[in-house]
Formats: C-alpha cells, structure tokens, sequence
C-alpha cells in the first residue's frame, strides 16, 4: 500500500488508544497499530504461500519468540547442529531469522530462505485466521501456540513500555481495561485463540494447536509433537544422541536471554532485541495483577470460550 492509501483506509476505521501504538484500528474484527494493517493488506493482496511454507501463529507476547527458535533449530538440525559454536541462532535474533509475514514488503517473500532444504520457508505471524492470505489457508502448515491469558496481558503491557512506540508509557490499569475491550494488537485474544483451536480440531494436518504451559512443562514431549506435525520426526539415533535436550538447551530462555546479539540490536530499526526477552515464566502474573484483575480476566476468558471444548486452566 502507498503512504496515501494507508492513510484513505485508517481514516475510515473505527480507532481507539492502542497499547503497543498510540493508536490502534479495527480491520476485520480487530485491531492493529498503523505499520502491522498496512503489512497485513499488502500480504493479502500479494503474499502467494507454497505447500512446504510454515507458519507460526500467535497472539502477541505468546512464546513468538521461542517457538520461533525451537522450530528453526528443528527444522534444520540436520545441517546445523544445535550443538555447533556458529550456529545461526548464535549469530542472529530470532525475529531477524523467522521474521514476521506482515512486517515483510511484497518484494521480500520470496527472498525468505531459512531452511535447509530450501523449500520450506519459516514465518511469524499474528493474523487471526479470518484475515489471513487465501493461499495461506490452502497451502503449507500453520503452528498455533497460546498462553494464558493472564501471562499474555503482562508480557504485553510490560512489552509496549519497553518498546517506547508510544508517546508515552501506559498505566496497567489504562492497558488492562484496552486488553479487556479486546482493543490490543491482534486483539481480541480470545477470539484469536478460538479461530485457531477450531482450525485445529476441524482440521488437525493443517493447524497444531500448543500451549506455552505445556511447551514449559514438557518440552521433550512437544518438541517430539512438533517434529512429527512438521514431518521430520526423530529418529531414534537422533533420540539416542540427546538431539531433542541439545534443541531445548539452545533455545531456552536463559540460553538466548543471554546472546550478545539479543542483548543488542533493532527490530525494524525501533524495537531493541531485547524487549523480547524479559521473564518468560509461567504465573508471573501473580506478580502484577490484583486478584480482581486476575479474576476478571478468568471471567471473561470462561465466557468466551464456554462450549468450545478448550479450557485455559
């Protein structure tokens, strides 16, 4: 999109305060800062996927990030050793390596190559799957990973201060009733999470439904779901050979927490690479909420996903 249609097509939208941007807009159901819409409309209208793409969904402030590096250590173990003092995950930030489909220019899809095997391309995303590219929908394979919901809101009001995108920083209790309203990046969350899951049971080849907590909890297990739902299962030299805790190692929050190269350095040339990296710890919201905060959000997540089949907690 040129700068003047952007600004045709934000003129028309419903807007209100944003957490992350000063202010955010709502395109389909929901809402986006300025620069992720206009990426958005670009991949629909430009973005072609192909039948080894894969797609890594999330709401924001989800596990992008790890999951992001889980995958592409997985996908290319066979070159790269996960043990290998030069390994790309190394050397680059993993938003630099996976990066984001609607942050991309339509001149950039095709240069994508993260992948050994060349065809497989590997991107982050937070479209909610009503909005995404047709192509996306037919072709390749779509990773979803959620997180409580509680969790998320932290990591993402403590993100939009670190971030400084906005004028100024935002109080929890003004991004906490934003959050609420659904009036967050990608937002509403719940309904995010449930486009997803329904995907996923209708349709459990195409998406694979995970949960940070599980991922937390049992990463042995997942990374082996994982690994199958890709097609590149372990085998069982790779079993024997400890591949699957040499993957988890490198990719753990202390391991890449603690990379110079996520210590420093810009995504899009504004957001320093280490506001991705802040805790990561599961429950950490019972640091930051009050137990009325805490509780509406379990209200509201109880609501909406009542008869769904999915439970957060």
């Amino acid at each position: 999109m040129t700068n003047s249609s952007t600004q045709d097509l934000l003129s028309t939208l419903p807007r209100e305060e944003g957490i992350n941007s000063a202010y955010c807009y709502q395109y389909q159901g929901f809402w986006y800062g300025p620069l992720s819409l206009e990426g958005l409309i670009d991949c629909q209208q430009h973005f072609q996927a192909r039948k080894d793409d894969i797609f890594l969904v999330t709401c924001p402030k989800s596990g992008t990030t790890w999951l992001k590096t889980i995958l592409y250590a997985l996908i290319n173990r066979e070159t790269c050793s996960p043990q290998d003092p030069h390994h790309p995950l190394l050397k680059k930030a993993p938003h630099h390596i996976v990066p984001f489909l609607e942050l991309l220019k339509p001149s950039e899809y095709d240069s994508v190559s993260n992948s050994s095997d060349k065809s497989t391309r590997i991107f982050g995303s937070h479209i909610p799957k009503a909005s995404l590219p047709k192509s996306i929908m037919e072709e390749g394979k779509i990773v979803y990973m959620c997180r409580d919901i509680k969790d998320t809101f932290v990591s993402l009001f403590h993100f939009a201060n670190r971030t400084n995108l906005r004028p100024s920083p935002i109080s929890l209790e003004n991004a906490f009733g934003l959050f609420c309203k659904g009036s967050s990046h990608a937002g509403p969350v719940w309904e995010h999470i449930l486009e997803y899951w329904k995907e996923s049971l209708e349709r459990p080849h195409k998406v694979l439904f995970m949960r940070y907590e599980e991922m937390t909890n049992e990463p042995r297990v997942q990374l082996r779901r994982l690994a199958h739902f890709i097609g590149k299962p372990f085998s069982q030299e790779e079993e024997n050979s400890g591949l699957v805790d040499q993957i988890i190692e490198l990719c753990s929050f202390d391991s890449m927490s603690n990379l110079e190269v996520n210590k420093t350095g810009y995504l899009m040339g504004k957001v320093k690479n280490d506001s991705y990296f802040r805790s990561g710890v599961v429950g950490d919201w019972r640091n930051h909420l009050t137990a009325e905060m805490a509780s509406k959000l379990d209200q509201i997540t109880e609501k909406k996903f009542c008869g769904s089949g999915l439970s957060m907690t």
